[in-house]
């Protein structure tokens, strides 16, 4: 048998395209004044007064503004025109204004809970809300409100981003005098709509006195711009932000579509074209651009074929490609199976369940997003029959093995918000994973494992054994041994012929002793102190074990792995015990293991203490013990093989000098000491010269060893605070003059300053007097 589907199977799980979210990330980047969605102006009469020959109108203006978008809230003093004409509406005086504030401030909500709305796109709208006493005659009124801007991503007229808009009704003389009320539009247009699906919305209105309604796309009308806008230019302008009514007339202009693609009578386009019945006011249509457009609609109400009043509304339509907010989905509950297990798994739009030996089938309803569900249908094909059911979840038991199909609907009886899940379900025979095991629980070995496993009406084909995170085993009876003990979790899976599988997991208390012990000192003969690492590679142990060490020197020790420090020569034992947690005991003995031989003690004294570039040679002399022979290593620059050695170091500096003394049973001691060899520096200055050019004592300079010293500089100053020389070369010399090169200093007492870095980096500063004599 066929299944057939009763209901259209939607499938639109796409989510908004990238197109779409990069245009309303875009929207309202603006400056603060782009903000303006539409609007839309109505009046109701509600007195008259045959005396002073004039009717009081109520007026409501109804603006909206996005809410997401960061732009300006609505304005608190928005200031409205009043404007009358006597010449049939060609001419118009400014007669007043009103500052109002917004009330009945709210959001607009959705209609359709079957469409997401992105996070980004929000309406919300105030009314304002006044009065008006309007003279009898024949004098035309308009009431009107301009504000700058529209959203700059609107798509189908000329620079958006600083076209304004007007919102304004004109009442003329017989409405007035017959206190008429204007219609009033029963429904905002919807937020977002859908590009690709057929549009139908009725943008009627309701008339109190049941006057004729005529509607058609009419132009939106625009005034403002962004003058004024963060401080630059004249907000209350006529190209400003916020045009002021005494400055700013009708008659408006209308917005201009980018001709040809739009127009005021074509606003959307699209295929068909989205047109508005002139009777009913439904507007029609199915687009398919992305993009942000602005509608007017107008409603044009006539008594006795004569025009009263035309109420405008001014809009935007959002279109995207538009992502349905339910989707069906459905699971197992694997919970409520406690015979055989199920495999789930989801292809394409196909959702597939494998049973092995379970006949029941508990179907869970993961179906999102469960706020715009309104029903469930279920239909299962069993035995050439399709068995219905309208629950959410649905618990099924399927009398025989075989594949059955079926399908899950969410909101059958909504033909655009509905959602279809496509059901297989193979019910097969059961399969049962089992195996024992045996081991000596005692001394460590191998454990044998068996396998006990069952198959209904199938073969086991394949068994797959992990005994932990790295080892396995695909044999049917595998045999396997720990290198380490505690609780061993082993698992068995199991596969038979038809795909089914099973698994077990089964706990081993793993304690026992090491069959075998392998000890590994990292030496058997060493020097007194002699450091022995016993490396255990024993298994299996860990620190449950009770391990007692016993080192032959009267120390013991705990540890798996110890280190020990013997102190004295001699031949020692060394013995280990090991108790398992269920006090199983291996334990052994090394006899004579650990050899301990005397080792020297190196040491060294040499004089002088102190070396220095004119002190180089020292003599160094040995006061090792228990030494059979010694080697000198002078820094690397030398050796000697004598107790007492004369060494001249080459050159200043630090040097590591070590002396070798050696045992003759090979045990070997050394000795370290950091010797400095100081670099010095004697600068010496007179105190008097005699610049006479007779070659001697001609100028005024230091002397000494000067080797190694840096960032020299001598200066000279007379009695009067005079710097008269400077130089930065120790082997320069004042002769007497200013700067070596002026006039002749006179006979007398000179002040002298010198200032230098020593070879290992430290300031020296000299300073004294000199005497010039001539």
């Amino acid at each position: 048998m066929i299944l057939k589907e009763s209901v259209p199977i939607v499938k639109m799980k796409i989510l908004i395209k990238l197109s779409f979210a990069v245009l309303f990330s875009m929207l309202f980047t603006d400056s603060w004044a782009a903000h303006i969605i539409g609007g839309d102006v109505v009046y109701k009469c509600t007195n008259v007064d045959s005396v002073r020959r004039k009717t009081t109108f109520d007026i409501l203006f109804t603006m909206y503004r996005d809410s997401k978008g960061g732009g300006a809230n609505f304005d608190t003093d928005a200031e409205f025109g009043l404007f009358r004409s006597d010449n049939g509406g060609v001419t118009w005086v400014y007669d007043r204004s009103f500052t109002a504030a917004p009330k009945d401030i709210g959001n607009v909500e959705y209609e359709n809970p079957c469409i997401i709305v992105p996070p980004n796109i929000g309406v919300e709208k105030a009314v304002y809300e006044f009065s008006f006493d309007l003279s009898w005659g024949t004098t035309i009124y308009q009431i009107a409100y301009q504000r700058c801007c529209r959203n700059g991503t609107i798509t189908n007229i000329r620079d958006p981003g600083s076209t304004g808009a007007v919102f304004s009704i004109e009442i003329n003389a017989d409405a007035i005098t017959s206190c008429n009320n204007s219609p009033i539009y029963k429904n905002f247009p919807p937020i977002v709509i859908c590009s690709g699906e057929q549009l139908k919305f009725d943008h009627s209105a309701t008339d109190k006195e049941g006057d004729q309604l005529v509607y058609e796309f009419c132009a939106p009308l625009e005034s403002g711009g962004r003058d004024g806008e963060s401080g630059n230019g004249d907000a209350t302008s006529c190209t400003g932000v916020r045009p002021a009514p005494l400055r700013c007339l009708p008659k408006y202009d209308e917005v201009q579509f980018l001709l040809p693609n739009y127009s005021s009578t074509n606003p959307v386009g699209g295929s068909p074209n989205m047109v508005i019945d002139n009777s009913t006011g439904l507007i029609t249509g199915t687009p398919i651009s992305i993009g942000q457009y602005v509608v007017g609609v107008c409603a044009k109400e006539f008594r006795d074929g004569k025009l009263l009043s035309t109420i405008r509304r001014d809009f935007q339509f959002n279109v995207t490609e538009c992502q349905i907010a339910v989707d069906a989905l459905v699971e197992p509950d694997l919970s409520r199976i406690t015979n055989g297990y199920v495999e789930f798994t989801k292809m394409g739009e196909v959702f597939k369940f494998k049973s092995c030996g379970s006949n029941f089938i508990p179907f869970k309803n993961k179906s999102v997003l469960q706020s715009n569900i309104k029903g469930y249908r279920w239909e299962l094909n069993v035995d050439n029959k399709v068995d219905t059911f309208t629950t959410g979840d649905l618990d099924y038991t399927f009398g025989k093995l075989g594949l059955y199909k079926g399908l899950m609907i969410v909101n059958p009886n909504l033909a655009n918000c509905s959602d279809t899940a496509r059901i297989e379900v193979e019910i097969l025979p059961s399969i049962k994973s089992d195996f024992i095991y045996k081991y000596d629980t005692c001394v460590a070995g191998p454990i044998i494992f068996t396998d006990k496993s069952i198959a209904n009406e199938s073969n086991i084909l394949s068994w797959d054994w992990k005994f932990n995170a790295a080892d396995n085993s695909s044999v049917k009876d595998p045999i396997y041994e720990y290198r380490t003990p505690g609780a061993k979790s082993v698992t068995l899976t199991t596969v038979d012929n038809n795909a089914c599988k099973n698994t077990i997991v089964k706990d081993i208390i793993y304690q026992p002793v090491p069959a075998l012990l392998v000890i590994e000192p990292t030496q058997f003969t060493a020097c007194v102190p002699a450091t022995i690492f016993f490396n255990n590679l024993s298994y299996p142990i860990d620190s449950t074990y009770i391990i007692e060490w016993d080192f032959g020197d009267g120390k013991f020790g705990n540890e798996i792995s110890p280190t020990h420090v013997y102190d004295s020569t001699g031949l020692y034992n060394v013995s280990i015990k090991i108790t398992s947690p269920i006090g199983c005991v291996t334990q052994n003995n090394y006899p004579s293991w650990i050899e301990v031989l005397e080792s020297p003690q190196a040491s060294f004294t040499y004089t002088p203490e102190k070396l220095n570039n004119f002190i180089k040679t020292a003599t160094f002399t040995n006061t090792s013990v228990k030494e059979d022979y010694i080697n000198w290593d002078f820094g690397g620059r030398g050796n000697s093989f004598a107790n007492i050695a004369n060494f001249t170091f080459p050159d200043t500096g630090l040097y590591n000098i070590a002396l070798y003394a050696y045992h003759n049973n090979g045990c070997v001691d050394t000795a370290y000491q950091i010797i400095d060899v100081e670099p010095i520096v004697t600068l010496q200055m007179p105190n008097a010269f005699t610049p006479n050019n007779d070659g001697l004592n001609d100028s005024f300079k230091g002397y000494g060893y000067l080797q190694g010293l840096t960032d020299y500089k001598m200066t000279i100053w007379n009695r009067w605070g005079e710097q008269i020389y400077i130089t930065t070369d120790p082997t320069e010399g004042w002769n007497g003059e200013k700067d070596n090169a002026g006039s002749l200093s006179p006979q007398g007492v000179y002040v002298f300053q010198i200032d230098y870095i020593s070879p290992r980096g430290e300031k020296k500063n000299l300073k004294g007097h000199v005497t010039l004599i001539r």
